[in-house]
């Protein structure tokens, strides 16, 4: 298999995955981040006279899913094309998958103008949520609870981003998360749920956490399997988020057909002891399913932000919690506004023990 790698350097675990192909007999070729679709083109074209038919094109970055599904258009490689690519790319079409799998949804209109807006909130209530139409990590995303902040998000949206009103459920972003065969059938599920809404600490500059659990929810899961279906989701990693409300319902709320952000991939590995990108690697070049995966234990993320002020210092989180945790670092400046500027990973088999540890390291001062 000759497998060209999109960006191989960005995000960092992007060399696991290459070193993964490589291991599992695949000839892996890199094409650095770049935004002009020309010089990638050319870029194919080399590759495939030096090395004949390229059989697979990924970045695994959601930020390049259309360039991606051009490449494969053009050059007939196999997987996602251009025209399915924009029922991913924006939150209004994938309401029709949602809606084909049967999995309740989160009532919603395009934001175009306030008489619209108006027409939208006459119906739900107070308050909505505002996103662009095309996005992820909750960037641009706000809630919007009174006239006055609706007539502010009018005036300072841009121009040039269309954005989509949702009503506001209260509840916390739960995952499914896997891999999916070219067959259609997960071969692997896991699942992690925040502690916080990730819009709040998006907009409020605050840390966050979350946790992968080794077992999965029952009605999570049923979600999931059903809208991956209705996707016709192949030879994928994927990503899906769900609402879990207070009284449990469960509601779509995205589909990403890339793996999960936030260390998560990791996460997966501590709570499943494996190698998630070696079993990836397996399912694209060899066809393999791999496992059972059985889930061993609760990890958790738990990062913090550079202007709070915490209670415990860094020494500190490692005397006291150093028997659980399994990484710890600095996050790319990119993705500290969601993912903190630190972060801490742990794992075990007491969940109570983890969710000291992760309010241990959330402690602030008086």
């Amino acid at each position: 298999m000759n497998f060209v790698f999109f960006s191989p350097h960005f995000p960092a675990n992007g060399a696991d995955f290459c070193d993964r192909l490589k291991k599992a007999g695949a000839t892996v070729l890199g094409i650095a981040d770049m935004e002009d679709y020309d010089a990638v083109f050319r870029a194919m074209g080399h590759f495939i006279h030096k090395w004949g038919r390229i059989d697979r094109f990924e970045s695994l970055n959601e930020h390049w899913l259309e360039l991606e599904a051009n490449i494969r258009t053009d050059f007939n490689i196999y997987g996602t094309k251009l025209d399915f690519v924009k029922n991913l790319k924006r939150k209004s079409r994938m309401r029709a998958f949602f809606r084909k799998s049967g999995v309740e949804t989160i009532p919603q209109r395009k934001c175009s103008d306030r008489a619209g807006a108006m027409t939208f909130i006459r119906r739900v209530g107070y308050p909505v949520v505002v996103k662009p139409d095309s996005g992820s990590g909750a960037s641009n995303t706000f809630k919007i609870s009174n006239a006055r902040e609706l007539d502010q998000f009018f005036r300072d949206k841009p121009e040039d981003v269309t954005f989509v009103m949702e009503q506001f459920i209260e509840g916390l972003v739960v995952t499914f998360d896997g891999l999916v065969n070219r067959d259609g059938e997960v071969v692997l599920a896991a699942s992690h749920r925040y502690d916080q809404s990730i819009m709040d600490a998006v907009n409020k500059d605050r840390h966050m956490s979350y946790t992968c659990f080794p077992e999965i929810t029952p009605a999570v899961e049923e979600a999931g399997r059903k809208i991956l279906k209705a996707f016709d989701v192949r030879e994928r990693f994927f990503h899906i988020e769900l609402f879990e409300t207070k009284d449990k319902r469960v509601i779509a709320l995205e589909v990403n057909m890339r793996p999960p952000g936030a260390w998560m991939t990791d996460a997966i590995n501590y709570t499943f002891d494996i190698d998630v990108y070696a079993a990836w690697a397996d399912m694209v070049v060899k066809d393999a399913a791999g496992g059972p995966y059985k889930g061993k234990y609760f990890t958790a993320y738990a990062s913090r932000k550079r202007h709070i002020d915490y209670l415990h210092s860094h020494a500190d989180v490692l005397a006291a919690h150093g028997d659980k945790i399994v990484h710890h670092q600095a996050i790319e400046e990119v993705f500290s506004r969601a993912m903190g500027n630190y972060a801490y990973q742990m794992r075990s088999k007491d969940q109570k023990a983890l969710r000291q540890a992760v309010d241990y390291i959330h402690a602030e001062t008086a």
